[in-house]
C-alpha cells in the first residue's frame, strides 16, 4: 500500500497540487490510492460516482475530487526506516556478513 511519509518538522501544504511529492521519498502524493473515495472492492475503485476513471490509481491525475485520506500519512520516518532494516536483517541475515 502506498503511504506518505515526512521528515519531522516538514508539513504538507493542504490543498495538494497535481505535481506535489513527498518531501521524503519524492513519490507523487495526488493519486488515487492516498484518497478518501478509493476503495478497491468498487467500480472503477473509487466511491466518488461523478469521477472519471483513473487507469494508473499510483500516478500523479487531475481528479477533481481528490480529498486526502487521514490515514495516508504514517509518520515515523527514521524510525520505521530502521525497523523495517531490522525485520528484513532478521530474515535474511546482516549485509555484508560473510559465511
Amino acid at each position: 500500500m502506498l503511504e506518505m511519509r515526512r521528515q519531522p518538522g516538514r508539513a504538507l501544504s493542504l490543498p495538494l497540487g497535481r505535481r506535489d511529492q513527498c518531501p521524503s521519498c519524492r513519490a507523487e502524493l495526488h493519486v488515487c490510492r492516498l484518497c478518501r473515495f478509493f476503495d478497491p472492492r468498487v467500480a472503477q475503485q473509487c466511491r466518488e460516482p461523478m469521477a472519471e476513471d483513473v487507469r494508473s490509481k499510483e500516478r500523479a491525475n487531475f481528479c477533481g475530487y481528490f480529498v486526502p485520506r487521514p490515514d495516508a500519512y504514517r509518520g515515523g520516518g527514521a524510525a520505521v526506516a530502521q525497523g523495517d532494516r531490522g525485520a528484513l536483517d532478521a530474515l535474511f541475515g546482516k549485509a555484508g556478513k560473510k559465511e
